[in-house]
């Protein structure tokens, strides 16, 4: 037990400083963008942001209840903020192996927290797809026409979706690495549910960017229309070229493609750059949050036991 806390004090430290460090090195780039901002697009931003996050938290967690595994908000909100500092390390497993770590207190196998943890990603994919399809073609225009390409997954995310396509694919893995089934299989219920809290969590990213895009110079429906768009096709082109840690780069090129007609390329540059931030210093306050609150929680519960 001892060693186990020390490697969970470990991750804890070494993803904090890497999330701190993530904040630190884009502050000079984004300094200027923040300047123009006023505190009260600011707050609203990072509030929109935790709403986006927990959300996630919310997908994440109805995926794990469907498939056998209910958690209570305190402990699921830990498992899901705290582990998710991980993807901030270098490598992109770290996440997964947290929250499988975690879950492990609360009886959770294995195999169920890492189908849950994989599930949170075509979900996201698909819905943010819907998302950009709904929102950009018609504001945007020539302006993200280079990523039309895109249309082509909805189709095939959709059906990859299908609970009997997505037992499948995990039954098939489980062989493969000599694991046992899944106890239960996911639900149309589950997915469909999963599904509702991504698009709750795409709406809370568009306010987050509209807000941004709003202190940079650029109002109206269309403005905010094209914010919801423009940070769910960056997400979905990020997630796509996965060769680029957390989609660095390919995010914020898609996001100014998608607001040039509203914002000019400086402009556009900022409130991708101030985005970035925004949503980082979100994972920090959600886990510190998450934390927190799992402590507060665990000491009650102790109380009676150390009184008895």
């Amino acid at each position: 037990m001892t060693r186990r806390k020390a490697v969970r004090a470990l991750f804890l430290l070494v993803a904090l400083g890497f999330g701190v460090w993530a904040v630190a090195s884009q502050w000079t780039a984004v300094a200027d963008g923040f300047a123009r901002l006023s505190w009260v697009e600011l707050t609203g931003s990072l509030v929109a942001v935790l709403g986006a996050l927990l959300s996630g938290m919310l997908m994440w967690r109805a995926l794990l209840t469907d498939l056998g595994s209910p958690l209570a908000f305190t402990d699921a909100s830990k498992i899901f903020f705290v582990g998710q500092l991980g993807k901030y390390i270098p490598g992109s497993v770290w996440p997964m192996l947290a929250q499988m770590e975690m879950g492990r207190d609360h009886g959770i196998p294995r195999p169920r927290s890492a189908a849950a943890f994989f599930l949170t990603y075509p979900i996201y994919l698909g819905t943010g797809l819907l998302v950009a399809v709904v929102t950009l073609p018609v504001l945007a225009g020539q302006s993200v026409m280079r990523y039309a390409w895109l249309l082509l997954l909805v189709p095939v995310v959709a059906a990859a979706l299908h609970p009997k396509v997505v037992n499948g694919v995990i039954a098939f893995g489980l062989r493969v690495l000599r694991r046992p089934p899944l106890e239960r299989p996911l639900t149309r219920r589950g997915v469909l549910v999963s599904c509702g809290w991504a698009l709750v969590g795409w709406a809370a990213y568009g306010v987050h960017l509209a807000l941004v895009v709003h202190g940079l110079g650029a109002g109206g429906p269309s403005a905010v229309i094209l914010s919801f768009g423009a940070f769910a096709l960056a997400w979905c082109l990020g997630f796509v070229f996965v060769i680029a840690p957390a989609g660095a780069g390919v995010r914020e090129v898609a996001m100014v493609a998608a607001l040039a007609p509203v914002l000019d390329r400086p402009a556009a540059i900022a409130a991708a750059l101030c985005s970035r931030l925004i949503v980082s210093v979100g994972d920090l306050v959600c886990a510190g949050v998450a934390g927190l609150a799992s402590r507060r929680v665990v000491r009650t519960r102790e109380e009676p036991v150390t009184r008895a």
